[in-house]
């Protein structure tokens, strides 16, 4: 089938490119992302793939509709940019990857996590310009510290396996416990309590209604003063704003992003010769003890395989009429209620 490919770099081409000898897809590549007026590129494609800033909203949606699209297939797990009961009236179908390499976004979070102690960052510039002294380098050890990790699915968990093996003590909220992170000695707790004894906080869960800056400004007081705050799931779970304000008064002493909550103008393209135009960005990396990385957590050449791999399966299955195991829909209202949820 045809397939019309939105937002992608040399990479994604190359890994699809090489994932699709196994299936032959006709792949038409678009470095743009995917609005309402680029739409119309998809004009002749039986199915169109997405990622994480592409626009899929009711109104482009109608607008693939009518171009012939039937299939919406997104080559990340998150689909908080995609109006799913939107494609169910329209008779589109959503599909997804919903794992890929935990341990890419997993190493990534500690890594940060790391990078921030010990400033790594800091000390990298000042030997290369021949300064040796220690001074303003001083770190803690990770061993001993408390972390409280929000969300232990997947990927949560696998942050946990290696947090347990620097021999932290770990807290977790979930309203699903894994009993995987269980074993490895974590205390399931509520929100309120993870956020007070935790020295560290690193968030690892979708980007709902009712997670939509679940980390704002009360959730900060709550926080012990000085906490290092790590999110590399989705940036609209941190309201930037009272996350400033933190940095500022010294309740937040360490910030790690590789999302955020207006990314969508500035991640995946080189905006190095242009005045960034997002003030509060701007205001975000002026602090000496943030670190913000663009959305680079999933950027290994294992995830990036897996992430191919599923796509075009999803691609395949789809055409050929097997089962989805990979559908996101909206179920129907259960017992009177007027509205469904999300099913993937």
């Amino acid at each position: 089938m045809r397939i019309a490919v939105f937002s992608t770099r040399h990479y994604d081409r190359d890994f699809l490119s090489a994932a699709n000898d196994g299936h032959d897809h006709e792949l038409v590549f678009f470095e743009p992302r995917l609005t309402p007026d680029t739409a119309q590129l998809a004009a002749g494609s039986q199915g169109v793939c997405v990622f994480v800033n592409d626009q899929v909203d009711h109104e482009v949606l109608g607008r693939l509709a009518a171009e012939g699209v039937r299939l919406v297939a997104l080559r990340s797990a998150g689909f908080n940019n995609v109006d799913v009961a939107a494609a169910n009236e329209l008779g589109l179908i959503v599909v997804r990857v919903p794992a890929y390499s935990p341990y890419a976004v997993a190493e990534h979070t500690v890594a940060l996590m790391l990078a921030l102690n010990r400033k790594i960052y800091r000390a990298f510039s000042r030997v290369r310009d021949g300064n040796f002294s220690l001074d303003g380098l001083l770190g803690f050890d990770v061993h001993g510290r408390t972390v409280g990790i929000v969300g232990t699915g997947v990927i949560g968990a696998t942050v946990a396996g290696i947090l347990h093996g620097f021999g932290c003590r770990l807290l977790a909220t979930d309203p699903y416990p894994n009993e995987r992170v269980r074993e490895l000695g974590a205390e399931y707790v509520g929100l309120p309590a993870l956020l007070a004894e935790s020295d560290v906080v690193t968030l690892h869960l979708p980007l709902t209604g009712e997670t939509t800056h679940l980390i704002d400004w009360p959730a900060i007081k709550a926080m012990k003063p000085g906490v290092m705050l790590i999110n590399t799931s989705r940036g609209g779970l941190v309201d930037t704003r009272a996350v400033i304000a933190g940095l500022k008064s010294g309740q937040i002493g360490y910030l790690g992003l590789d999302v955020y909550e207006e990314e969508t103008d500035l991640f995946f393209y080189d905006r190095s010769g242009q005045i960034i135009q997002d003030d509060i960005f701007s205001r975000l990396t002026t602090f000496p003890n943030v670190i913000v990385t663009a959305h680079q957590g999933y950027f290994t050449i294992e995830a990036l395989e897996q992430i191919a791999a599923t796509t075009l399966q999803n691609a395949t299955d789809f055409e050929l009429g097997r089962p989805l195991v990979n559908e996101v829909r909206v179920e129907p209202p259960v017992d009177g209620l007027t509205n469904g949820r999300l099913a993937a």
